[in-house]
């Protein structure tokens, strides 16, 4: 708005919320009535004053009624826009929103209300003469301006007053439909907007992940997340935004419900044993704990092999090796845990991530079992390294005895015997005493026995 009418950003002044008294998510009417005389004592001109009813974020509606009180006592112009504006086309409206209808202009957005694509908003405005209005540039006689609104005016026709009635009244009543205990406590007269409370869970990460989740099993309740200022992450279900469009039913919501009660205890545990499952596995000398915010589970470790004669480079490559059989034994296990190498853009390599727990999870119990099994994989590494060294061993040694053995043969038959022609017709003459040489090698033992026999 500054920019098309040339004004300065510093025009604009954001008003904050009640801090002290109210509610955390309406106007602060006592602080906008200082900011205003502030203002007109210092030369400037309060001109215009948006408010909400129906945040984009939480569905939130300010005290109208007393805004408008105050944009009429400094004549101020008096524009409102949110959600809760599509309540007025029912026949019982609160009295919060009912307010709206006092000010000055609106903005409505019937296009998500009413599940109607590419249909423009509308901004309603009240006027006494025409010729200001077209002084303003708020009307215009060219035919492509008014073609702009024939998308939603043929849409308009075609649903009819009870149509849209009926669609607005459908997602108010998906709203009622799903239980008081999953809302957060709020004075905001939220009818079309619902937060899921879900503080009980402490931190950011599970409300996404819950919601992502719910938006995957549950499609049609259209859910998703939204950051709030005060609450943080939070599940929003707004039927009035996506109902029409996804065509959400009372079934969806149940759907909803069920799985929200589903997921609820799970995240509640497995926040509960994080810390526990970081302390049990700090207290494990072959193990190192992962630290990753961005994983919705218990969290991740890494089994670190006891071997400190090594190079990084063979170091790395045992600890590499290890984990990654580690995973493939832990995934194997019966059990309701999920296991994985972490998320995608994890920055610990060779880690190993626990999903989500359950009530009867033993952290204890399943720390020792990846000691465990890391150790069983790692005492077998090293018998298999050490076979291949004894193996190696015995292959040098036979080596080494073949080359001594032809030696002594060509010390004992003579030079001449090894030459082709003459080495047959010598053999022929005077035979040389058959004898039996061979040789075995224990691989248990690593032992090289040389046997000779005539």
């Amino acid at each position: 708005m500054c920019v098309r009418l040339g004004l300065p950003l510093s025009c604009l002044c954001i008003v904050p919320c009640n801090t002290m008294f109210g509610s955390l998510h309406q106007m602060d009417v006592a602080l906008l009535d200082k900011l205003i005389r502030d203002d007109r004592e210092s030369g400037k001109v309060p001109l215009l004053l948006i408010a909400n009813a129906g945040t984009p974020g939480a569905g939130h509606t300010d005290k109208l009624s007393r805004l408008k009180e105050l944009c009429v006592q400094y004549n101020m112009w008096l524009h409102v826009e949110g959600v809760n504006l599509a309540t007025l086309a029912l026949g019982q409206v609160s009295s919060a929103v009912t307010a709206a209808t006092k000010c000055d202009s609106m903005t409505l957005t019937p296009g998500p209300w009413l599940g109607l694509p590419a249909v423009p908003a509308v901004t309603l405005y009240r006027h006494e003469d025409p010729a200001l209005s077209l002084a303003a540039g708020l009307t215009s006689s060219q035919p492509v301006e008014k073609l702009r609104a024939l998308p939603l005016w043929l849409s308009l026709q075609y649903l009819g007053h009870d149509g849209i009635v009926q669609r607005i009244k459908h997602a108010s009543q998906l709203v009622s439909t799903l239980p008081t205990s999953f809302w957060m406590p709020t004075s905001m007269h939220c009818t079309l907007n619902t937060i899921i409370n879900l503080t009980l869970l402490g931190t950011d990460l599970f409300p996404c992940r819950l919601g992502e989740q719910l938006a995957q099993q549950v499609p049609l309740s259209g859910v998703d997340v939204v950051e709030l200022e005060d609450e943080g992450t939070c599940v929003r279900f707004s039927p009035l935004m996506t109902a029409a469009a996804l065509g959400t039913q009372e079934n969806d919501v149940a759907a909803l419900v069920e799985k929200l009660g589903e997921m609820i205890p799970v995240l509640s545990c497995t926040l509960r044993f994080r810390q526990d499952f970081k302390d049990e596995v700090l207290q494990q000398a072959s193990l190192s704990y992962i630290e990753d915010l961005s994983w919705p589970g218990l969290g991740g470790v890494r089994y670190e092999p006891r071997t400190t004669d090594l190079d990084e480079d063979k170091r790395q490559h045992s600890v590499e090796k290890i984990n990654s059989d580690l995973l493939k034994k832990l995934m194997e296990l019966d059990t309701d845990l999920y296991f994985s190498g972490g998320p995608e853009f994890c920055e610990e390599k060779n880690g190993i991530f626990i999903g989500m727990a359950t009530e009867d999870l033993d952290v204890a119990e399943l720390v020792e079992t990846i000691v465990s099994i890391g150790k069983d994989i790692e005492e077998s590494g090293k018998l298999f390294e050490n076979m291949t060294e004894v193996v190696r061993r015995g292959i040098q040694e036979a080596e080494l005895q073949l080359q001594k053995a032809n030696e002594e043969k060509l010390m004992e038959e003579g030079v001449f015997r090894q030459i082709p022609l003459v080495g047959s017709v010598l053999n022929w003459l005077s035979p040389v005493q058959a004898s039996v040489k061979g040789r075995t090698f224990n691989l248990a033992e690593g032992i090289d026995v040389f046997y000779r026999g005539s």
